[in-house]
C-alpha cells in the first residue's frame, strides 16, 4: 500500500463552534408518554456510570441496568433536504429511535430543534432509517420517487413516506440489517445455528434479499462476483459476507468477508433479462445452477406464507439491536470465533453515524441454541428457513428418502409447492474491487470494517475509506468513475493510522481521531494539520507517560464509540476461558481486567474516544467521560474572491501542487486566533506570493498589507517603527523566525543567492530607498514550489480579473486583484498587460513601480503555457469589436469559473454578430476554452474567426433566442442588473423586442426575464377568490356601508364586487338584485287597521299578510343559488356560512315582530322543509369547482341540531352539482343514506348522480338501484322507500347513463312511465312526479339518440311513448316486473287503459329529449296540436304546453327568432275569426293559445339559451308585453282565477326563456319585469310563480354575471328538468315534478367572462378583447396577448374554469380604461398635444398612476421633487424628471438605472474625479451599439431602446471634455506615446479616460511608426493596422502632426465635424 502521504510541519488550525451535543430525540422521549420512558428516567446517564469506581462497581450497576436497555438508544443525523434551495438556511435532520418510539426531528444553527415526526410502534425498533423508493408513475415512464422512514421491527418494516402514506410489509424471516440504497430497501437475513443443520452441502440459501417498494414482495439479490467464479451469477447465499455499507451515489455495496477478513465493493443495479433467466433456469444437471426452479419454489411459498411457529417474533435474550455483531456464530472453529471477539469488533449501520451493536458471544450463542427448539413442540421444528432448505434436495429425484425420516410434519407441504411461481430477483451485486489477501501469519487477519464512507479530496479526488480498528488505520480506496460513467475503476489503497474517523462533506475533508487521540484533518490522503479543540487536552500527554513498555500506540484511548458496551464486552470474554489468548503477536498483551482498571477509569482528564454523526462541516466528538461535544471545521475561505481564486489555481495547476497551495493556505488562514474576514485577501496576497517565491517583507504594498494586519512575529513586534529602511539585524531576524522556515518549504539558506554579495547589495539599495523614488529590484527565489507556474498563474487570475469586471457586485474585488496582477505583469515582462491594468485603474497602477528580477537562466524553468499571449484578453474591447463588427479571435475562458464572460461572449455572438450557431455548433469560434494540459511552450497559429459570418437573419428570431437561451442558462432579471450598464444593453434591447409578441407557449421563466408577469400568472392557477386577498377593496362600487349587522348574512357577499363592478359600472344592480333575492332579514308586513277591525282579528290579518309574503321569501333560494353561483371559495377549517331562511315579519309603523308560530292562524305542517333545502343548495352552489373541498370537510360541516338536517341535505346536492361531492369517502355516503332522512337521501342521490354524469358509474348505479323497486329483482324483499326518494333515483339513473343509451335501464325507464298503482296502496299519490321522472331519465339515457338506439328496435321506444302521450290500451307488463303487478290497486280503477293524465308529461319528454336537434319530422308531426275543435277539448292545455316546446326542439334548426314564427305554432283552427253562431268556448280558446304561445317561448329560449340573441329577445320581450296589458284587462274584469293562472303561468314561462337567451348578461329590462313581479304578493301569485320568477332573476345573473348557459345536449336536458313548466303550488307541493329537480339548471351552467386582471395591482381591469379564432388582448394600453383557439382550446377552458382570469399588463405610462375612459390623461397624450412641452408638462409627483412599478414611483418621490437639500442642483432634477418621463413612455422602466448610470459617468468625468475608467467603457459600449443601429438605417430605430436626444447630448458632452482636455495636455499623450515614464497626478488619469474612449490600441511600439507620418494620408493608411476607428484617429490629427499650438482646423474642416 502507497503510504505516501503528504506531510505538513506541525500546524495546527483551530475548531470553531464547540457546543455540547445531546440528541434532541432523547429529550423528547423524557417527554413521550409510553412505557419506555419510565426506564429512561430511572437510568443513571452514561457518565456517572462509567466513572463510578472500579470494575466491581460497574459490574454491579450493571446488574441494576439490564445491558438491553442501555442499548436500545441510537441515531442518525444528515443535512436537512425538505424542498429547501441551496443558498436558504441549512439545517440537520435527526433520526432517533428509542424502545418503540422513532423521533424525527429538525434543527440548525439558527433555530431550534423541532419535532418533524414521531412514531411509536408495537414492538422494540430494531433500526430506523431514511430510505427512498421508486415508485413507477403512472402516466409516462419516469419514476416519482417518495422519501421516507423505516422502522424495522422483528417481524415487520413499517414505512412512512413524507406525503403522508404508511405502509406495513411483514418480514418473512429474523432480519439482522436493513441498508438503504438507492433502489430501495436490502436485508440481511439473520443466520441462525440451524442454518448449517438443515443447509444441504452444495446450496445454502440466500442471505441478502431487496424490497423495492413497500408493496413490492422481498425477492433475494443475486451477484456477479469477479476472479474464481468469474461471470457466473448466482443468489447471494455466502454466510460469511456482512454487509457493512450501502450508497446510493454511486450505487455501491461493501461487505466483509467474515472467514478470509477481506473486505470487497460491489455495484448494485437492477437485474438484466439474462442474469434473471439464468437465476430462474431449470438445472440441466442434478446439483446444478445455484437455486433451481423447484428451490425457487420453495423459497416463494416459505416467503409468501409465513406459518405462525416460523414468524420472527419474540425477541429473544440477545435483544434485536441494530447489527448483532456475533456474525458467526454457528462457526465451528473456536480461533475464528474469537478472533471476531477480542477485538471490538464494531458494526456500522446504514448510516456512518449510528451507534454500534454488540453483544457478548456467550448470550448470543444461548440465544442461538435456544431458538432452534420451537417452544411448542419437543421434536426439533424446522424453522422457517431450514423449510425451504429441505427443498433444495429434491432437485435430485434420490434426494426424497432422506428428507422423510426427518420427524416433522411441514415436510408434505414443503414437498407438496413446487407449481407455485418463482420470486423473480430485482436487484444484482457485480463485483468491483476486493482487498488484496494478507500473506503470511505476521498480519492477522483484519477485523469487519466498523466505519465506511465516501470523501473527496480538494482536487476532486474521490475515496472509499473504511476503518478496520483492529489494525487502528483507515483504509483509503481511490476511486474513479470511468468514461461511461457507469463503472468505477480503483487505482490504489492508502493507509492510514486512525482510530475512528469521519468525512465533512462540505468542505472536502475528513477528520480522523489518531491513536494517540489528536484530531487530524485529512483532504483526501493529504494530511492537512492538527485539529485544536479548546478545552480538550491532548490526551497523548497524560497517558502514553505510564505506559513505557508498549511498544505500538496505546490500546487505552481506542476504546471506540459505545465505550461502555466495548468494556463490557471485555470483561466478558475474560469471565469466560477464552480459546486464544494472545492473538495479535509478541508484543500485544490481551488486555486483563487488571489493567482495565488502572488506565481507564482514571478520573483524568476528558479526551475523545470517537467521532460520529457527520453533517456538512460539524461533527460530534464523543468524549471519554460520556459527554459529546458538537464541533464545526472551519471552511477553506469565506471569501468569494479567496475561493475563486483557489478554485482557478486548482483548475490549472497539476494536482499534487493544487494540493499544496490549498493545505498551505488552509493553514494559515485557519491558525488558532486566526484573522477577521476583511484581511482574509491580503492574507491569501502574502501567502500565495511566498509560494511563488517572492519575499513579500521587501515589497512595499504587500509590506503595507502586513501592517494591516499582524501577520508574523517580527512585524508585530516592530509595528512602533514603520519606516522604510531596514537593517541587516532585521533581516537576520527574519531568516532566523519560526514563521520564515513556516512559510518556505525549503532549507532556509536557499532563499538567498549563492553568493552573499548580491545580499550586501540589495540590502544597500533597500537603505535608499527610503530617498531615492526607484525601488530596488528584488530577486524571486527560484526553488519556491509554485515558481514554475506563475505566467499559468498569472493568466488564469488576470481571466478570473476580466471576470470580475462583468459583474457590478464583484467589481470591487477587481481592483483588490489588479495589485497582484500588474506586480505579476510587471515582472514577467509583459508590458501590455501592465498598461491594461493602468488603464483600468490609473488611479491605483500609478503607484506601483517596484518590480521583481527573475534571471534570466531561471525563466526557461518557468513554463510558458501557449495560452499566455503578449496582447491581453479584454472582454470590454471584445464586447466592443463585437459591436462594430469587427473579427477577433475567440475569447479564452475558465470552464466553470468564468461563467459570466461565457454568457455574455455568447450573448454577443448570438444577437450582435446574429451567428444562430453561437450557442450550439460554433461555440468555439467564440470563445477558447482553456484546459489544464495546454503546458506546451510553442504557441499555436493564432485563430481568427473566419469573417464568413451570416447576414443578420431577422432580429427578432434572434432576440427569442436570446432570451430563451438564456433562460435555460439561468440567467434571471436579478443577473441583469448586475451586468454592467453598457454590457447589458443588447440583451436588455432583445429583452425589449420579445415583449411586444411573446410566443404563447414559452416557459414561465423565459416570461419572467421579459417582465411579462401577465404570462408567468397565467401559467399558476390562479382564481380570482385566491388573488382577491392581496387586493384592497378601494372601489367606488362597494355598496354603501350599512349600519345593520346582517348586510353580510344574506350569503351573496361572494360576488366579485370587483368584476360585477366593471360589468356593470353605470348603475347599482348588482345590489338590486342582492335585496331582491335577500332572505335573512324579515319582511316588512303593512296593514292598515281599520276602525271596524278589532285588534285581535288585525292581529290574524297581519299574520295571513305575512304569510302571503313568506310565500315569496320561501322561493328565493332558488333564485339565490343561480345568483351566486361558483363565487366562493371555502377556507377548510371553517364551516360553510348558510344564511337564515328568514320567516318573520315586521309591522309598521312601531316595528313590532310579526310571528307565524303565534298560534292565531292555521300554518300548513312542514312548511318549511323544502325552502330549508333550497336555502342549503343555495349555500352550497357558491363552492367553486376549483376550490379545495375534502371528505372531512364535508363531514364537518354537518349540523349538530336536527331542524338543520334539510339544509345539509341540499348542501349535500349542491356539492354534487359542482362536482365536490365525488370526494366524499363511501362510507359517508353509506352513513347518511342508513338515517333513513328522506331530504338527505334526495339531495344525496341526485348529488351523487350529476357528480357522475354520464359516467356510468357501477357503485352509484348500485346506490341508486336499491331505492328503484323496478331495479331489484323481483323476488327481492319489499324496502320501503319514500316515494321522493323513488323519484330522485329514477333522475339519478337517467343523469348517471346520461347519452350512453344503455339498453337495460332505458327498457325498466319506459315501463316505469306506466307503472300502475299497485293494490297496498304503494304508487298511489304523487304519481305524476313519478312517471315524469321516468320519462326525463329514459330521455336523458337516450339522449339525441334519435332512431339510431342501437339494440333496442325491439323495445318500439318511440311508439310505447307515444302510446302513453295519446293513451289505449295498456300492454302486458313484459320481463321481470311481471310479478308485481299482477294484482290491480284497490283504490285506484284505472281499468286497462292506460292513464295519460298520468304518463303524458314524461312521455312527451322523453321523445323531446330522444330525438333533441334531429329534425326528425315524422315525430314532431305526432306532437303537433289537434287540428279540430272536438279534439282540442281532450287535452289538458298543459300537455298542449308541453307537446309544443317538444316539437320545437326536435324541429331545432326551424326555430326562427320572431313573432312570425311563434305564432306559426298556432293551429290554423284558433286563429281564424269565428262565427258566433258556433257552440265555440272562447276561453278554451284563448287558454290553448297561451300555453302554445308559451311553450314556442320555451323552445326559443332553449334554441337561444346564452346567446344574448338580440332578434329572440325583442321577440320575448313584445310578448310579454302584451301578455302583461291583457292581465291588467282581466285585473278589471270578472275574469275567474284561472284566467289569471293561465295567463300568469304563460308569462313566467316567457320571462324564464327571456332570462335564458340574456342568461349572464344582467339585462335592465329582464330585471325590470322581474322585480315588477317580486313585488306582486297578492294570494294569486303562489310559491310556483315566485319560485319561477326568481330563477329567472338568478338565471339573468347567473354566477354573478360570470356564467351563462350552453345550448349542448346535456344542458338542454338538464334545462327541461329544471324548468319544467308546472310550478309548485305551495312549499310542500311535489305532486308534479320534484322541487329538488329545480336546481339541475346548474348542469346548463357554463364560464364565458374573460376577466383581464392586472398582473401588478392584481386588480380586475378593462382591456380590449378581439376574439376571432384567437382571444387577443389587443390596444395601446395593455401588452398584447393571444390565445390561439384553433390549437390551443384547452388553454381557454381551463382559463374560463379558473375564473376566467386572464392576466395583462398594463403598458408603461398608461392609465387603466377605469379612470382614463378617452385615454386623455394618458402620458403619450400629453406629448401628442405639444410635441416639446411633453416633458416639462409631466409632473413627477402624477407618475403613481401611470405605473405600478415601485421602484419608479419611490425614484419619482426622492429624486424628482425639489427638497431642502437638492435647491441647487435644479438643472439635476430637471434631467432627472426627464429620465423618469423619457422611460415611462418608451415603455422601458428597467433603463432608467441605465440613463443614470450614462448621466453620473458623464458628470464626473466632467468634474474630472473619476478614479477608475470602466464607466467610460460602458459609455462606449453604449455609443457603439447606437452607431451600429444607425448604421442600418432609420428604419431600425424604434428597436433601439435609447432612443431620445439623450444619448446624442451626452456623447457631445464627453466628446467635449476630452477635448479640451486634448488640447491643454497634448504633451502627455505625446510623453505616453513614447512610452516614458508618466507623472502620477490627475493627468494620468484622463489619460486612461481618453485612451479607452477613444479606443487606442497599446501605442509603445506604434510610436516609431507614427513619428514618419507627414500627412492625412499616411495616418489614414495606418489607422487600419492599427486598428484606431477613424473617427478617433482624426482626434489625434493635431497631436500627430501638428504642434501642441498647431491650428484645430485641418484641410479646412473644423474639427467638431467629426
Amino acid at each position: 500500500m502507497s503510504e505516501v502521504v503528504y506531510e505538513e510541519t506541525a500546524t495546527m488550525i483551530a475548531a470553531g463552534e464547540l457546543q455540547s451535543f445531546v440528541p434532541f430525540g432523547r429529550e423528547h422521549c423524557r417527554n413521550h408518554p409510553n412505557a419506555f420512558n419510565l426506564q429512561l428516567r430511572e437510568l443513571q446517564p452514561a457518565s456517572e456510570l462509567w466513572a463510578s469506581d472500579g470494575a466491581a462497581g460497574l459490574v454491579g450497576s450493571l446488574q441494576e441496568v439490564s445491558l438491553q436497555e442501555r442499548e436500545r438508544e441510537f441515531w442518525q443525523l444528515r443535512k436537512g433536504c425538505k424542498g429547501v434551495k441551496e443558498e436558504d438556511v441549512e439545517f440537520e435532520e435527526e433520526l432517533y429511535a428509542a424502545g418503540n418510539v422513532v423521533v424525527w426531528s429538525q434543527g440548525s444553527r439558527a433555530q431550534a430543534s423541532s419535532v418533524y415526526k414521531a412514531f411509536t410502534v408495537d414492538s422494540p425498533v430494531q433500526q430506523a432509517l431514511w430510505c427512498n423508493f421508486a415508485a413507477p408513475h403512472k402516466k409516462n415512464d419516469d419514476e416519482e420517487v417518495e422519501l421516507t422512514v423505516c422502522i424495522v421491527q422483528s417481524s415487520c418494516v413499517n414505512v412512512h413516506t413524507m406525503t403522508g402514506k404508511d405502509f406495513i410489509s411483514p418480514l418473512p424471516f429474523q432480519v439482522s440489517n436493513v441498508w438503504a440504497t438507492k433502489f430501495g430497501l436490502l436485508m440481511e437475513r439473520k443466520s441462525t445455528a440451524n442454518d448449517a443443520h438443515f443447509s444441504p452441502p452444495g446450496e445454502p440459501l440466500p442471505t441478502v434479499f431487496s424490497m423495492l417498494h413497500p408493496l413490492d414482495e422481498i425477492a433475494p439479490v443475486v451477484c456477479k462476483p469477479a476472479g474464481l467464479f468469474e461471470g457466473r451469477v448466482q443468489y447471494v447465499s455466502d454466510s460469511a459476507m456482512k454487509i457493512v455499507f450501502t450508497c446510493c451515489q454511486p450505487s455501491i455495496v461493501v461487505s466483509y468477508d467474515t472467514v478470509q477478513g477481506i473486505h470487497s465493493v460491489w455495484t448494485l443495479r437492477k437485474v438484466t433479462h439474462d442474469e434473471r433467466s439464468t437465476v430462474l433456469r431449470c438445472p440441466a444437471e442434478p446439483a446444478g445452477t445455484p437455486l433451481g426452479l423447484m428451490a425457487s419454489g420453495f423459497l416463494t411459498s416459505h416467503l409468501r406464507n409465513v406459518s405462525r411457529h416460523d414468524s420472527p417474533g419474540g425477541t429473544g435474550p440477545s435483544g434485536h439491536g441494530l447489527g448483532t455483531g456475533t456474525s458467526a456464530v454457528g462457526s465451528s472453529s473456536p480461533l475464528h470465533y474469537s478472533a471476531l471477539h477480542s477485538h471490538q469488533s464494531r458494526i456500522v449501520t446504514s448510516s456512518p453515524g449510528t451507534h454500534s451493536r454488540v453483544h457478548s458471544p456467550s448470550i448470543s450463542n444461548m440465544a442461538a441454541l435456544s431458538r432452534a427448539h420451537s417452544p411448542g413442540m419437543a421434536a426439533p421444528s424446522f424453522s422457517g428457513v431450514a423449510r425451504f432448505n429441505t427443498s433444495l434436495h429434491s432437485s435430485s429425484p434420490r434426494g426424497h428418502h432422506g428428507l422423510l425420516a426427518s420427524p416433522n410434519s411441514t415436510i408434505n407441504e414443503t414437498v407438496l409447492v413446487p407449481e407455485m411461481e418463482p420470486i423473480i430477483p430485482d436487484l444484482c451485486m457485480e463485483q468491483l474491487w476486493s482487498e488484496a489477501v494478507t500473506a503470511g501469519s505476521n498480519r492477522e487477519m483484519s477485523s469487519q470494517a466498523s466505519k465506511v464512507f465516501l470523501t473527496s479530496d480538494l482536487c476532486e479526488n474521490h475515496y472509499l475509506c473504511f476503518l478496520v480498528e483492529s489494525h487502528q488505520q483507515l483504509r483509503c480506496v481511490k476511486f474513479i468513475e470511468s468514461n461511461d460513467t457507469s463503472q468505477l475503476i480503483f487505482p490504489s489503497v492508502t493507509t492510514i493510522p486512525a482510530k475512528d474517523a469521519e468525512p465533512l462533506q462540505s468542505i472536502d475533508a475528513m477528520l480522523v481521531l489518531e491513536a494517540c487521540g489528536s484530531l487530524v484533518l485529512y483532504t483526501g490522503i493529504t494530511r492537512v494539520s492538527k485539529v485544536f479543540v479548546p478545552g480538550l487536552l491532548s490526551p497523548s500527554f497524560s497517558l502514553t507517560n505510564h505506559l513505557p513498555h508498549r511498544s505500538t500506540p496505546v490500546e487505552t484511548v481506542s476504546t471506540p464509540a459505545n465505550a461502555g458496551s466495548r468494556h463490557l464486552q471485555r470483561l466478558d470474554e475474560d469471565a469466560m476461558p477464552s480459546p486464544v489468548t494472545g492473538l495479535r503477536g509478541p508484543n500485544i498483551k490481551h488486555h486483563d481486567a487488571s489493567f482495565l482498571e488502572d488506565y481507564t477509569f482514571q478520573p483524568a482528564t476528558p479526551y475523545i474516544n470517537a467521532l460520529r454523526d457527520p453533517v456538512c462541516n460539524r461533527v460530534t466528538l464523543e468524549l471519554s467521560i460520556g459527554t459529546m461535544l458538537r464541533i464545526s471545521i472551519p471552511e477553506i475561505a469565506t471569501s468569494d474572491l479567496v475561493r475563486k481564486c483557489l478554485e482557478a489555481f486548482r483548475f490549472i495547476l497539476p494536482k499534487e501542487a493544487a494540493m499544496k497551495v490549498s493545505v498551505k493556505w488552509y493553514n494559515i488562514y485557519n491558525a488558532p486566533g486566526g484573522p477577521s474576514a476583511h484581511t482574509e485577501w491580503s492574507l491569501f496576497v502574502t501567502c500565495f506570493m511566498t509560494l511563488m517565491g517572492y519575499n513579500t517583507e521587501r515589497l512595499t504594498w504587500t509590506r503595507n498589507l502586513h501592517f494591516e494586519m499582524p501577520l508574523s512575529p517580527v512585524i508585530a513586534a516592530k509595528k512602533a517603527r514603520p519606516s522604510d529602511g531596514g537593517s541587516d539585524e532585521d533581516w537576520d531576524y527574519l531568516i532566523g523566525s519560526h514563521y520564515h522556515r513556516q512559510m518556505n518549504f525549503l532549507p532556509v539558506a536557499t532563499s538567498l543567492d549563492a553568493s552573499g554579495n548580491s545580499t550586501v547589495t540589495s540590502e544597500t539599495e533597500g537603505l535608499c530607498a527610503a530617498s531615492s523614488p526607484p525601488s530596488p529590484s528584488l530577486k524571486l527565489d527560484s526553488s519556491a514550489p509554485l515558481f514554475p507556474h506563475i505566467p499559468a498563474l498569472f493568466y488564469v487570475l488576470h481571466l478570473l480579473y476580466q471576470e470580475l469586471q462583468l459583474d457590478e457586485l464583484q467589481r470591487a474585488r477587481a481592483s483588490s486583484l489588479v495589485c497582484l496582477l500588474q506586480q505579476l505583469a510587471r515582472d514577467l515582462q509583459l508590458e501590455e498587460y501592465v498598461d491594461l491594468y493602468w488603464r483600468d485603474y490609473p488611479s491605483i497602477i500609478s503607484g506601483f513601480t517596484e518590480s521583481c528580477l527573475i534571471d534570466q537562466a531561471l525563466i526557461c524553468q518557468m513554463q510558458r503555457p501557449s495560452f499566455l499571449r503578449p496582447e491581453p484578453p479584454c472582454v470590454f474591447s471584445w464586447l466592443s469589436s463585437c459591436l462594430r463588427g469587427e473579427e477577433s479571435p475567440p475569447f479564452p475562458y475558465l470552464p466553470g469559473i468564468c461563467q459570466r464572460t461565457r454568457l455574455l461572449v455568447v450573448s454577443y455572438a448570438l444577437y450582435v454578430i446574429g451567428d444562430e450557431n453561437a450557442t450550439s455548433t460554433d461555440v468555439s469560434k467564440y470563445l477558447a476554452k482553456l484546459s489544464a494540459g495546454q503546458k506546451s511552450s510553442v504557441t499555436e497559429p493564432q485563430i481568427r474567426r473566419q469573417s464568413s459570418v451570416k447576414v443578420m437573419s431577422s432580429s427578432e428570431n434572434l432576440a427569442e433566442q436570446l432570451v430563451v437561451w438564456l433562460t435555460s442558462q439561468g440567467f434571471t432579471l436579478k443577473d441583469l442588473e448586475s451586468v454592467p450598464f453598457g454590457v447589458a444593453l443588447p440583451i436588455r434591447e432583445a429583452i425589449y423586442r420579445c415583449r411586444e409578441q411573446p410566443c404563447s407557449d414559452w416557459s414561465e421563466e423565459v416570461c419572467l426575464l421579459i417582465g411579462r408577469q401577465d404570462l408567468t400568472k397565467q401559467a399558476h392557477k390562479m382564481t380570482l377568490a385566491k388573488s382577491k386577498a392581496s387586493v384592497s377593496s378601494g372601489l367606488s362600487l362597494e355598496p354603501p356601508a350599512t349600519t345593520e349587522p346582517d348586510e353580510e348574512e344574506d350569503g351573496m357577499s361572494d360576488i366579485v364586487q370587483e368584476v360585477t363592478g366593471l360589468i356593470w359600472s353605470q348603475d347599482l344592480r348588482v345590489q338590486e338584485v342582492r335585496r331582491l333575492l335577500q332572505s335573512s332579514r324579515p319582511v316588512r308586513v303593512s296593514v292598515v287597521q281599520l276602525p271596524e277591525v278589532s285588534d285581535h282579528e288585525y292581529i290574524e290579518e297581519k299574520e295571513n299578510k305575512l304569510l302571503q309574503l313568506c310565500q315569496r321569501t320561501m322561493a328565493l333560494p332558488v333564485g339565490r343559488g343561480l345568483f351566486t353561483l361558483f363565487s366562493y371559495h371555502p377556507v377548510p377549517t371553517e364551516p360553510l356560512p348558510v344564511p337564515k331562511l328568514n320567516l318573520t315579519g315586521r309591522a309598521l309603523p312601531r316595528n313590532t315582530v310579526v310571528d307565524l308560530n303565534s298560534g292565531n292562524i292555521d300554518v300548513p305542517p312542514n312548511m318549511t322543509s323544502w325552502p330549508s333545502f333550497h336555502n342549503g343548495v343555495a349555500a352550497g352552489l357558491k363552492i367553486a369547482p376549483a376550490s379545495q373541498v375534502d371528505s372531512a370537510w364535508i363531514a364537518y360541516n354537518k349540523p349538530k341540531s336536527p331542524e338543520l338536517a334539510n339544509e345539509y341535505a341540499g348542501f349535500l346536492m349542491a356539492l354534487g352539482l359542482n362536482g365536490h361531492l365525488t370526494k366524499l369517502a363511501t362510507l359517508n355516503i353509506h352513513d347518511y343514506l342508513t338515517k333513513g332522512h328522506e331530504m338527505t337521501s334526495i339531495g344525496l342521490l341526485l348529488g351523487v348522480s350529476s357528480a357522475k354524469l354520464g359516467t356510468m358509474d357501477m357503485s352509484i348505479t348500485r346506490l341508486l338501484g336499491i331505492h328503484i323497486p323496478a331495479l331489484l329483482p323481483p323476488t327481492s324483499t319489499e324496502l320501503d322507500v319514500p316515494h321522493n326518494v323513488q323519484v330522485a333515483a329514477v333522475i339519478g339513473i337517467g343523469l348517471v347513463y346520461q347519452g350512453t343509451g344503455h339498453r337495460h335501464n332505458a327498457e325498466v325507464l319506459l315501463s316505469e312511465i306506466g307503472r300502475p298503482p299497485g293494490p297496498e296502496m304503494e304508487y298511489c299519490t304523487d304519481r305524476e312526479s313519478y312517471s315524469l321522472a321516468a320519462g326525463l331519465a329514459l330521455g336523458m339515457v337516450c339522449l339525441g339518440h334519435g332512431s339510431n338506439l342501437i339494440g333496442m328496435t325491439d323495445l318500439n321506444v318511440p311508439e310505447q311513448l307515444y302510446q302513453y302521450m295519446v293513451g289505449g290500451h295498456r300492454r302486458a307488463q313484459a320481463g321481470a316486473n311481471r310479478e308485481r303487478h299482477k294484482s290491480p290497486s284497490y283504490q285506484i280503477k284505472e281499468g286497462d287503459t292506460i292513464n295519460v293524465d298520468v304518463t303524458c308529461p314524461g312521455a312527451t319528454l322523453a321523445l323531446a329529449m330522444i330525438y333533441l336537434k334531429t329534425n326528425n319530422r315524422s315525430i314532431a308531426d305526432w306532437l303537433k296540436p289537434p287540428d279540430t275543435l272536438f279534439l282540442l277539448d281532450f287535452i289538458k292545455p298543459e300537455f298542449l304546453l308541453l307537446r309544443t316546446l317538444a316539437r320545437c326542439i326536435i324541429m331545432w334548426d326551424e326555430i326562427l327568432p320572431n313573432t312570425i314564427w311563434v305564432k306559426s305554432n298556432i293551429p290554423q283552427i284558433m286563429r281564424g275569426t269565428f262565427d258566433p253562431s258556433e257552440d265555440i268556448n272562447m276561453e278554451t280558446m284563448a287558454q290553448a293559445q297561451d300555453y302554445i304561445t308559451a311553450g314556442a317561448c320555451l323552445a326559443l329560449g332553449l334554441r337561444f339559451a346564452g346567446s344574448a340573441n338580440s332578434d329572440a329577445f325583442d321577440c320575448l320581450y313584445s310578448l310579454a308585453r302584451t301578455h302583461m296589458t291583457i292581465m291588467s284587462f282581466a285585473g278589471t274584469a270578472a275574469v275567474g282565477a284561472h284566467t289569471f293562472y293561465n295567463l300568469q303561468t304563460c308569462l313566467s314561462m316567457i320571462l324564464l326563456a327571456m332570462s335564458m337567451v340574456m342568461s349572464g348578461t344582467g339585462n335592465l329590462k329582464v330585471l325590470q319585469l322581474c322585480r315588477f313581479f317580486h313585488k306582486r304578493t297578492g294570494g294569486e301569485m303562489n310559491y310556483g310563480f315566485h319560485m319561477a320568477h326568481h330563477m329567472a332573476l338568478g338565471l339573468l345573473f347567473l354566477g354573478g354575471g360570470r356564467y351563462t348557459l350552453s345550448t349542448s345536449n346535456s344542458a338542454i336536458a338538464a334545462l327541461l328538468c329544471a324548468l319544467y313548466p308546472h310550478f309548485p303550488a305551495h312549499s310542500t307541493d311535489n305532486r308534479y315534478h320534484l322541487q329538488a329537480l329545480r336546481h339541475l339548471a346548474v348542469l346548463a351552467a357554463e364560464p364565458r367572462l374573460l376577466v383581464p386582471v392586472d398582473v401588478d395591482s392584481l386588480k380586475p381591469c378593462y382591456a380590449l378583447l378581439e376574439v376571432t379564432y384567437k382571444v387577443k388582448v389587443k390596444g395601446p394600453r395593455y401588452w398584447e396577448l393571444s390565445v390561439d383557439l384553433s390549437k390551443e382550446t384547452q388553454h381557454l377552458k381551463s382559463i374560463l374554469s379558473r375564473d376566467g382570469v386572464l392576466y395583462v399588463k398594463l403598458r408603461a405610462g398608461q392609465l387603466p380604461y377605469k379612470d382614463d375612459p378617452q385615454g386623455w390623461k394618458s402620458l403619450v397624450a400629453t406629448t401628442v398635444n405639444h410635441r416639446s412641452s411633453g416633458v416639462k408638462a409631466f409632473k413627477p409627483e402624477a407618475i403613481s398612476t401611470f405605473t405600478s412599478e415601485p421602484a419608479l414611483v419611490s425614484f419619482a418621490e426622492l429624486f424628482c421633487k425639489t427638497s431642502e437639500g437638492m435647491k441647487h442642483r435644479e438643472d439635476t432634477l430637471v434631467l432627472f424628471s426627464a429620465m423618469l418621463y423619457e422611460c415611462v413612455t418608451q415603455e422601458c422602466p428597467e433603463m432608467l438605472p441605465t440613463y443614470i448610470a450614462v448621466e453620473q459617468a458623464v458628470s464626473a468625468l466632467r468634474r474630472g474625479d473619476l478614479l477608475q475608467t470602466f464607466p467610460l467603457w460602458q459609455l462606449r459600449l453604449v455609443v457603439e451599439l447606437w452607431d451600429s443601429r444607425m448604421q442600418r438605417g432609420p428604419a431600425n430605430r424604434r428597436d433601439t431602446l435609447l432612443t431620445s436626444e439623450f444619448l446624442p447630448v451626452m456623447k457631445n458632452a464627453v466628446d467635449a471634455t476630452l477635448d479640451s482636455w486634448l488640447k491643454e495636455n497634448s504633451s502627455v499623450l505625446r510623453t505616453y506615446m513614447k512610452g516614458e515614464a508618466l507623472s502620477k497626478d490627475t493627468q494620468s488619469i484622463m489619460l486612461a479616460c481618453f485612451l479607452v474612449y477613444r479606443s487606442i490600441p497599446y501605442l509603445k511600439n506604434a510610436h516609431t511608426q507614427l513619428e514618419g507620418c507627414s500627412s492625412l494620408g499616411d495616418l489614414l493608411l495606418l489607422s487600419s493596422q492599427l486598428g484606431i476607428p477613424l473617427r478617433d484617429l482624426l482626434r489625434l490629427v493635431p497631436v500627430l502632426l501638428g504642434s501642441a499650438s498647431g491650428p484645430h482646423t485641418l484641410l479646412g474642416f473644423p474639427l467638431q465635424a467629426f
